[in-house]
């Protein structure tokens, strides 16, 4: 295994390990907006944690760019899509590099 190769892997599993926290913070928005009351304890709560302290930077940055949108009372964030749309590409660019 070549040096590049060995560094394509860790950069995709990298990207994977992001991937999982992206799908994870959403599950945890989603419960936090649909459920009353619903607050994470024990081994979920590090997860949480682990999920929103890796992924708000990103975020952030991608919502100082593309602000959401407002309609009314409600407003569209595209800033979580445009983070997945990302490590996606970037996945399929490292992947195609070391051959998987």
């Amino acid at each position: 295994m070549t040096a590049v190769s060995l560094l394509a892997t860790v950069v995709y599993v990298a990207l994977l390990l992001f991937f999982i926290l992206m799908w994870a913070r959403f599950i945890f928005d989603i419960l936090t907006n649909f459920v009353r009351g619903f607050k994470p304890r024990g081994l979920l709560l590090v997860v949480a944690e682990a999920a929103y302290t890796v992924t708000d930077p990103p975020l952030r940055a991608v919502r100082k760019v593309l602000p959401p949108i407002r309609f009314g009372g409600t407003a569209l964030d595209f800033g979580w899509s445009l983070v997945m749309l990302a490590v996606i590409i970037l996945m399929s660019v490292v992947s195609a590099g070391i051959g998987l």
